[in-house]
Protein backbone atom coordinates (compact mmCIF):
# COMPACT_ATOMS: atom_id res chain seq x y z
CA UNK A 1 0.00 0.00 0.00
CA UNK A 2 1.10 3.12 -0.94
CA UNK A 3 2.47 5.85 1.82
CA UNK A 4 0.79 9.02 1.50
CA UNK A 5 3.45 11.63 2.88
CA UNK A 6 0.87 14.62 4.57
CA UNK A 7 4.39 16.15 6.63
CA UNK A 8 3.65 15.28 9.68
CA UNK A 9 6.24 14.62 12.39
CA UNK A 10 7.02 10.71 12.44
CA UNK A 11 6.54 8.83 15.79
CA UNK A 12 10.11 9.27 16.77
CA UNK A 13 10.35 13.09 15.58
CA UNK A 14 7.27 13.31 17.94
CA UNK A 15 8.92 11.48 20.69
CA UNK A 16 12.59 13.01 21.20
CA UNK A 17 12.04 16.52 19.31
CA UNK A 18 9.72 19.49 20.02
CA UNK A 19 8.67 21.22 16.54
CA UNK A 20 11.49 24.12 17.19
CA UNK A 21 13.90 21.55 17.33
CA UNK A 22 12.94 19.87 13.93
CA UNK A 23 12.73 22.89 12.41
CA UNK A 24 16.02 23.95 13.50
CA UNK A 25 17.48 20.44 12.23
CA UNK A 26 16.36 21.31 8.51
CA UNK A 27 17.31 24.63 9.02
CA UNK A 28 21.18 23.20 9.84
CA UNK A 29 21.94 20.90 6.99
CA UNK A 30 24.72 20.53 5.46
CA UNK A 31 25.10 22.52 1.83
CA UNK A 32 27.13 22.46 -0.67
CA UNK A 33 28.11 26.51 -1.48
CA UNK A 34 29.99 28.04 -4.18
CA UNK A 35 33.41 29.31 -2.12
CA UNK A 36 33.36 33.04 -4.31
CA UNK A 37 29.44 33.31 -2.55
CA UNK A 38 31.11 33.36 0.90
CA UNK A 39 32.80 36.55 2.24
CA UNK A 40 34.44 37.48 5.01
CA UNK A 41 33.31 38.14 8.76
CA UNK A 42 33.04 42.11 8.48
CA UNK A 43 36.17 43.20 10.65
CA UNK A 44 36.97 39.94 11.36
CA UNK A 45 39.76 40.34 13.59
CA UNK A 46 41.83 36.77 13.29
CA UNK A 47 44.22 37.16 10.19
CA UNK A 48 44.64 34.46 8.14
CA UNK A 49 47.93 34.00 7.75
CA UNK A 50 49.60 31.75 5.31
CA UNK A 51 52.39 30.40 8.31
CA UNK A 52 53.42 26.96 9.29
CA UNK A 53 49.81 25.91 10.81
CA UNK A 54 47.88 27.33 7.98
CA UNK A 55 50.78 24.71 5.84
CA UNK A 56 49.39 21.86 8.18
CA UNK A 57 45.95 22.66 7.30
CA UNK A 58 46.03 22.91 3.76
CA UNK A 59 47.88 19.56 3.72
CA UNK A 60 45.18 17.92 5.78
CA UNK A 61 42.58 19.14 3.83
CA UNK A 62 44.40 18.04 0.17
CA UNK A 63 44.54 14.45 2.28
CA UNK A 64 40.96 13.82 3.84
CA UNK A 65 38.78 17.25 2.86
CA UNK A 66 37.48 19.55 5.93
CA UNK A 67 35.89 17.54 8.59
CA UNK A 68 33.62 20.24 9.75
CA UNK A 69 31.72 22.11 7.86
CA UNK A 70 31.68 26.05 7.78
CA UNK A 71 28.80 27.88 9.41
CA UNK A 72 27.63 31.06 7.61
CA UNK A 73 24.62 33.40 7.40
CA UNK A 74 22.70 34.47 4.44
CA UNK A 75 24.25 38.23 3.79
CA UNK A 76 21.48 40.94 4.82
CA UNK A 77 22.41 42.60 1.32
CA UNK A 78 21.67 39.65 -0.85
CA UNK A 79 25.40 39.06 -1.56
CA UNK A 80 25.60 35.68 -1.04
CA UNK A 81 26.95 34.54 2.63
CA UNK A 82 28.70 36.06 5.32
CA UNK A 83 31.22 33.53 7.07
CA UNK A 84 31.21 32.98 10.80
CA UNK A 85 33.35 30.25 11.75
CA UNK A 86 35.97 28.55 8.76
CA UNK A 87 37.85 31.56 7.29
CA UNK A 88 41.05 29.30 7.76
CA UNK A 89 39.36 25.88 6.23
CA UNK A 90 38.01 28.34 3.34
CA UNK A 91 41.40 29.37 2.67
CA UNK A 92 42.98 25.72 2.74
CA UNK A 93 40.39 24.85 0.70
CA UNK A 94 40.59 27.55 -2.09
CA UNK A 95 44.12 26.80 -2.32
CA UNK A 96 44.23 23.36 -3.11
CA UNK A 97 41.59 24.14 -6.03
CA UNK A 98 38.67 23.65 -4.57
CA UNK A 99 35.20 25.81 -6.25
CA UNK A 100 32.33 24.48 -3.11
CA UNK A 101 32.52 24.19 0.58
CA UNK A 102 30.48 21.88 3.00
CA UNK A 103 28.48 24.93 5.18
CA UNK A 104 25.99 24.99 7.86
CA UNK A 105 23.56 28.41 6.85
CA UNK A 106 22.17 29.65 10.44
CA UNK A 107 20.03 33.22 10.53
CA UNK A 108 21.67 35.01 13.27
CA UNK A 109 21.60 39.13 14.12
CA UNK A 110 25.01 40.94 14.03
CA UNK A 111 24.97 40.51 18.00
CA UNK A 112 24.99 36.36 18.12
CA UNK A 113 27.11 36.00 15.25
CA UNK A 114 30.21 38.10 16.47
CA UNK A 115 29.52 36.09 20.03
CA UNK A 116 29.79 32.90 17.76
CA UNK A 117 32.27 34.04 15.84
CA UNK A 118 34.48 35.07 18.25
CA UNK A 119 34.19 32.22 20.70
CA UNK A 120 35.08 29.27 17.82
CA UNK A 121 38.45 31.51 17.19
CA UNK A 122 39.91 32.53 20.83
CA UNK A 123 40.96 29.25 21.96
CA UNK A 124 43.48 28.70 18.96
CA UNK A 125 46.89 28.61 19.68
CA UNK A 126 48.99 31.74 18.21
CA UNK A 127 46.33 33.96 18.08
CA UNK A 128 48.48 38.04 18.68
CA UNK A 129 47.38 39.79 21.32
CA UNK A 130 46.02 42.59 19.01
CA UNK A 131 44.32 40.26 17.44
CA UNK A 132 42.82 39.13 21.54
CA UNK A 133 41.99 42.27 21.71
CA UNK A 134 40.19 43.05 19.23
CA UNK A 135 38.26 40.46 19.46
CA UNK A 136 37.31 40.82 23.35
CA UNK A 137 36.51 44.54 22.47
CA UNK A 138 34.24 43.40 19.35
CA UNK A 139 32.43 39.98 21.94
CA UNK A 140 31.83 42.67 24.82
CA UNK A 141 29.95 44.90 22.44
CA UNK A 142 27.83 42.28 21.17
CA UNK A 143 26.98 41.49 25.10
CA UNK A 144 26.32 45.01 25.49
CA UNK A 145 23.95 44.67 23.45
CA UNK A 146 22.38 41.79 24.42
CA UNK A 147 22.59 42.68 28.12
CA UNK A 148 20.05 45.95 26.88
CA UNK A 149 18.05 43.57 25.65
CA UNK A 150 17.70 41.21 28.46
CA UNK A 151 17.31 44.24 31.22
CA UNK A 152 14.46 45.51 28.80
CA UNK A 153 13.02 42.12 28.84
CA UNK A 154 13.02 41.36 32.75
CA UNK A 155 12.23 45.19 33.96
CA UNK A 156 8.68 44.74 31.35
CA UNK A 157 8.04 41.69 33.31
CA UNK A 158 8.35 42.85 36.78
CA UNK A 159 12.10 40.70 37.74
CA UNK A 160 16.03 41.10 37.48
CA UNK A 161 17.95 39.56 35.32
CA UNK A 162 19.66 36.19 37.05
CA UNK A 163 22.96 37.73 37.47
CA UNK A 164 24.20 41.30 38.32
CA UNK A 165 27.61 40.75 36.35
CA UNK A 166 28.78 43.68 34.30
CA UNK A 167 29.19 42.47 30.81
CA UNK A 168 33.11 43.04 30.93
CA UNK A 169 32.71 40.65 33.97
CA UNK A 170 30.98 37.96 32.31
CA UNK A 171 33.19 38.24 29.75
CA UNK A 172 36.13 38.01 31.25
CA UNK A 173 34.78 34.49 32.98
CA UNK A 174 33.97 33.03 29.58
CA UNK A 175 37.35 33.83 28.34
CA UNK A 176 39.20 32.92 31.42
CA UNK A 177 40.98 35.81 32.19
CA UNK A 178 41.05 38.45 34.60
CA UNK A 179 39.11 41.63 34.49
CA UNK A 180 41.93 43.57 33.93
CA UNK A 181 43.58 41.83 31.83
CA UNK A 182 40.90 41.80 29.18
CA UNK A 183 40.86 45.54 29.68
CA UNK A 184 44.26 45.38 28.74
CA UNK A 185 43.68 43.55 25.76
CA UNK A 186 40.97 45.77 24.52
CA UNK A 187 43.38 48.46 25.06
CA UNK A 188 45.74 47.36 22.43
CA UNK A 189 43.24 48.20 20.01
CA UNK A 190 43.46 52.15 20.65
CA UNK A 191 47.66 51.90 19.48
CA UNK A 192 48.43 52.76 15.86
CA UNK A 193 49.33 49.82 13.38
CA UNK A 194 52.73 50.22 13.42
CA UNK A 195 52.53 49.80 17.60
CA UNK A 196 50.51 46.81 17.14
CA UNK A 197 52.68 45.43 14.87
CA UNK A 198 55.31 45.96 17.59
CA UNK A 199 52.89 44.54 20.44
CA UNK A 200 52.38 40.96 18.30
CA UNK A 201 55.91 40.63 16.86
CA UNK A 202 55.45 40.90 13.46
CA UNK A 203 57.20 44.81 12.81
CA UNK A 204 59.19 44.97 9.80
CA UNK A 205 62.17 46.56 11.49
CA UNK A 206 62.16 43.92 14.36
CA UNK A 207 61.08 46.34 17.39
CA UNK A 208 58.26 44.91 19.79
CA UNK A 209 56.69 46.26 23.23
CA UNK A 210 55.13 44.23 26.18
CA UNK A 211 51.85 44.46 26.73
CA UNK A 212 51.62 46.08 29.52
CA UNK A 213 53.84 49.64 28.17
CA UNK A 214 51.53 49.01 25.31
CA UNK A 215 48.45 49.80 27.88
CA UNK A 216 50.10 52.53 28.93
CA UNK A 217 50.80 54.14 25.31
CA UNK A 218 47.33 53.31 24.28
CA UNK A 219 46.18 56.48 26.02
CA UNK A 220 48.54 58.60 23.89
CA UNK A 221 46.51 60.80 21.38
CA UNK A 222 47.15 59.41 17.53
CA UNK A 223 49.42 61.95 16.88
CA UNK A 224 51.43 61.25 19.89
CA UNK A 225 51.50 57.81 19.01
CA UNK A 226 52.58 57.85 15.16
CA UNK A 227 55.43 60.71 16.52
CA UNK A 228 56.35 57.90 19.01
CA UNK A 229 56.81 55.44 16.10
CA UNK A 230 59.05 58.23 14.62
CA UNK A 231 61.57 58.36 17.54
CA UNK A 232 61.70 54.48 17.75
CA UNK A 233 62.84 54.56 14.25
CA UNK A 234 65.09 57.21 14.85
CA UNK A 235 66.69 56.03 17.97
CA UNK A 236 65.89 52.46 17.90
CA UNK A 237 64.49 51.90 21.28
CA UNK A 238 61.31 50.88 22.65
CA UNK A 239 60.06 52.25 26.04
CA UNK A 240 60.24 50.53 29.36
CA UNK A 241 56.80 49.99 31.51
CA UNK A 242 58.19 53.36 33.52
CA UNK A 243 58.78 55.57 30.30
CA UNK A 244 55.31 54.54 28.75
CA UNK A 245 53.78 55.63 32.32
CA UNK A 246 55.84 58.63 32.28
CA UNK A 247 54.73 59.26 28.64
CA UNK A 248 50.94 58.92 29.14
CA UNK A 249 51.16 61.11 32.49
CA UNK A 250 52.89 63.69 30.23
CA UNK A 251 50.31 63.54 27.50
CA UNK A 252 47.36 63.47 30.11
CA UNK A 253 49.59 66.91 30.76
CA UNK A 254 49.37 68.67 27.44
CA UNK A 255 53.38 68.39 27.42
CA UNK A 256 54.31 65.47 25.80
CA UNK A 257 56.59 66.14 22.39
CA UNK A 258 58.74 64.01 20.29
CA UNK A 259 61.93 65.56 21.94
CA UNK A 260 60.87 64.69 25.08
CA UNK A 261 60.38 60.82 23.94
CA UNK A 262 63.52 61.14 22.52
CA UNK A 263 65.25 62.18 25.63
CA UNK A 264 62.96 59.55 27.16
CA UNK A 265 64.55 56.43 25.08
CA UNK A 266 67.99 58.01 24.72
CA UNK A 267 68.42 57.25 28.22
CA UNK A 268 70.17 54.48 30.32
CA UNK A 269 67.33 52.68 31.68
CA UNK A 270 67.98 50.52 34.42
CA UNK A 271 69.51 46.90 34.02
CA UNK A 272 69.83 47.95 30.37
CA UNK A 273 72.01 45.48 28.11
CA UNK A 274 73.93 46.05 25.40
CA UNK A 275 72.34 45.55 22.03
CA UNK A 276 73.42 44.68 18.69
CA UNK A 277 70.91 46.71 16.06
CA UNK A 278 69.97 46.41 12.27
CA UNK A 279 67.38 47.34 10.32
CA UNK A 280 65.50 44.29 8.89
CA UNK A 281 65.89 45.36 4.79
CA UNK A 282 69.37 44.60 5.65
CA UNK A 283 68.75 40.79 6.02
CA UNK A 284 65.25 40.72 4.47
CA UNK A 285 66.80 39.44 1.42
CA UNK A 286 68.11 35.68 2.88
CA UNK A 287 64.58 34.70 4.24
CA UNK A 288 61.08 33.97 2.94
CA UNK A 289 59.02 36.60 2.73
CA UNK A 290 56.49 34.74 4.93
CA UNK A 291 58.92 34.68 7.87
CA UNK A 292 57.69 36.95 10.36
CA UNK A 293 60.47 38.96 12.74
CA UNK A 294 60.84 36.10 15.70
CA UNK A 295 60.66 33.19 13.10
CA UNK A 296 63.98 35.57 11.59
CA UNK A 297 65.08 35.61 15.23
CA UNK A 298 65.34 32.14 15.76
CA UNK A 299 66.33 31.20 12.78
CA UNK A 300 69.30 33.39 12.99
CA UNK A 301 70.17 31.91 16.59
CA UNK A 302 69.82 28.75 15.61
CA UNK A 303 72.56 28.89 12.55
CA UNK A 304 74.62 30.71 15.05
CA UNK A 305 74.69 27.81 17.08
CA UNK A 306 75.04 25.08 14.21
CA UNK A 307 78.14 27.85 13.33
CA UNK A 308 79.80 27.55 17.36
CA UNK A 309 79.11 24.04 17.47
CA UNK A 310 81.53 23.44 14.42
CA UNK A 311 84.01 26.28 15.21
CA UNK A 312 84.64 24.23 18.47
CA UNK A 313 84.92 20.90 16.68
CA UNK A 314 87.66 22.43 14.52
CA UNK A 315 89.51 23.92 17.45
CA UNK A 316 89.73 20.49 19.02
CA UNK A 317 91.15 18.84 15.32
Amino acid sequence: MRKIDLGLPTYEESLFSTEEQRQDAKLEKVMKIPIDEIHAFKNHPFHVRQDEEMQKLIDSVHENGILMPVLVRPDKDGNGYEMISGHRRKFALEFNGAKEIDAIVRDLDDDQATIIMVDSNIQRENILPTERGFAYRMKLEAMKHQGKRVDLTCAQVGHKSETNKKSIDLLADDVGESRNQVKRYIRLTYLVKPLRDMVDGIHEDGFTIALNPAYELSFLTTKEQNELVHVIENTLATPSLAQSQEMKRKSQEGILSPDIMMDMLLAEKPNQKEKLSFRMEEINKYFPRSYTPNQKKELIIKLLGEWQKKKEKAQIR
